[in-house]
């Protein structure tokens, strides 16, 4: 069932949702960006239409709606530990196809990937996702050739069309939202994009020896091990935890779960002073084979989905398309080995 809303109706929708949920959408924030005098665009509270940057692909994930970059777990004394108290408020998310597909992956590793859980699950299970159509494809996607550039996994899409927005309803539950307004019923089409400027070739048959090449020789002078790109992934899901005790009383305090980062310093520290990957491209030959290998050897799809955030944030212009492009010649190199 679709709908085609006013700038004033859409609005109005707007302000009822409000009621019931938390609506988080691409939104500019001016002078955030990453250098002086420059906005950014990334996930916010949104009250009206207005708010939503509908024409840029954010430069930050949806993920900290759901998975935020640092989570209490609980406060604890001497004698006791106590949960914090969670927001009863339902969240709405407006995310583009490929971000909708990224919720997939997360899902498959908080929900599936051993006991489900119990703190990603109390702020997941209360999120409805709005999906936003892609009249075209931004630098550095290549969510076609990942196979996410379309989807059927949402309760309605919101896509603005010159001074209207239109409206495919698939979760029956919102009917009377769009009645109230009177919105004009017709046939609605969301838009996805069908081809890219960036295309990526995943070799068949990949294998794990490929991390004997010498391709990933390179970042090591590249890489400077920042770790942007992990955290504007929509995938990644690496924490640490950090037990923060309180000035007043060193025995009273709080554990949190805090991001981390698999190409930072530290990440694969173990006692007695070992590091398992201490070479920048031995941590960028982990990443990338998690995205498109060893992932999917356990679930059957991709980790990545061709976003290109990645890309769009590095400080040293590392493109993480171009570097699953070199799969082939890697495992042609180590099949003549």
């Amino acid at each position: 069932m679709g709908y085609v809303l006013t700038t004033k109706q859409a609005n109005e929708i707007f302000a009822e949702l409000s009621t019931q949920y938390r609506l988080f959408a691409p939104k500019t924030f001016g002078n955030e960006g990453r250098y002086s005098d420059t906005g950014c665009v990334r996930y916010g509270e949104v009250t009206c239409v207005e708010d939503i940057t509908f024409d840029k692909k954010s430069e930050y994930s949806f993920k900290e709606a759901i998975l935020p970059v640092m989570q209490t777990l609980f406060y604890f004394t001497e004698r006791e530990v106590t949960e914090p108290k969670v927001d009863d408020k339902k969240t709405m998310i407006f995310l583009r196809s490929c971000d909708i597909h990224a919720v997939k992956r997360l899902d498959e590793m908080y929900y599936k990937n051993g006991p489900k859980d119990y703190y990603y699950s109390l702020l997941r299970d209360n999120v409805k996702f709005v999906l936003i159509g892609c009249e075209q494809s931004f630098e550095n996607c290549f969510c076609v050739s990942m196979g996410t550039n379309t989807t059927d996994h949402y309760d309605f899409s919101f896509c603005k069309a010159h001074d209207t927005y239109e409206i495919n309803l698939k979760n029956t539950e919102f009917i009377s939202l769009f009645e109230k307004v009177n919105a004009s019923v017709m046939e609605v089409k969301v838009p996805f994009v069908t081809e890219n400027d960036v295309k990526v070739q995943i070799p068949d048959g990949l294998k794990a020896k490929v991390t004997s090449s010498t391709i990933w020789d390179e970042y090591d002078s590249r890489c400077i091990a920042c770790g942007r790109c992990n955290f504007v992934c929509p995938t990644c899901t690496c924490f640490t935890m950090q037990d923060m005790y309180y000035t007043d009383n060193g025995k009273v305090g709080e554990r949190r779960r805090v991001w981390a980062s698999c190409m930072v310093d530290g990440f694969t520290d173990v006692a007695g002073g070992g590091s398992y990957r201490k070479n920048y491209g031995q941590r960028m030959r982990f990443k990338l084979l998690h995205k498109v290998y060893d992932f999917k050897q356990r679930n059957g799809f991709h980790m990545c989905i061709g976003c290109g955030r990645c890309d769009d944030v590095c400080p040293e212009y590392i493109s993480f398309s171009n570097c699953i492009n070199k799969l082939p010649e890697a495992l042609k190199e180590v099949d003549q080995l």
